[in-house]
């Protein structure tokens, strides 16, 4: 927190796809690409705090071999060959009230996206508030010959043991 009592959090995102010889294996892979695969993920629900924004990252997170990362995480998997599935975070946030997460994931981007902006308007609405405009990234996967898993995760902070 600042001096104000703001929120100090910068929430960064990333995609990340992979496959393996198990479904477990493609979601490490994806978490690899992803550059967060040596961390120990602690899933949040999807309340974004005031004053923190939100940004796309392509850089891995900065931490240790088995550090804790807050984060929300969206994650699908195609299994059969010719299959596709998508993951997708969607935000809606504004300076003063913080925001809302949501994650969903399904056969196509279209599918996925649709959910995303259902679930912000309604649950914007639920509380009486417009967060802001919504905002989403996706990530999708096929699968060739071996499971495949496509990942968005929004990295809220990273914590060591």
């Amino acid at each position: 927190m600042d001096e104000q009592g703001r929120s100090n959090l910068d929430i960064t995102i990333r995609t990340g796809t992979g496959s393996g010889s198990t479904g477990l294996a493609a979601f490490d892979a994806a978490l690899g690409a992803a550059g967060v695969g040596d961390l120990n993920l602690v899933t949040l629900s999807s309340v974004i705090p005031p004053y923190s924004p939100v940004r796309e990252e392509e850089k891995p997170v900065a931490a240790g071999h088995g550090d804790r990362l807050y984060c929300v995480l969206s994650t699908a998997h195609a299994r059969e060959p010719g299959q596709t599935a998508w993951a997708g975070l969607g935000w809606t946030y504004a300076d003063e009230s913080g925001g809302l997460f949501v994650e969903h994931a399904g056969p196509t981007e279209e599918a996925v996206v649709e959910q995303i902006r259902a679930s912000l308007h309604d649950m914007g609405e639920r509380r009486g508030r417009h967060f802001g405009p919504p905002q989403w990234l996706t990530a999708g996967v096929t699968c060739t010959d071996r499971p495949a898993c496509a990942v968005v995760v929004a990295a809220y902070a990273v914590e060591s043991w």
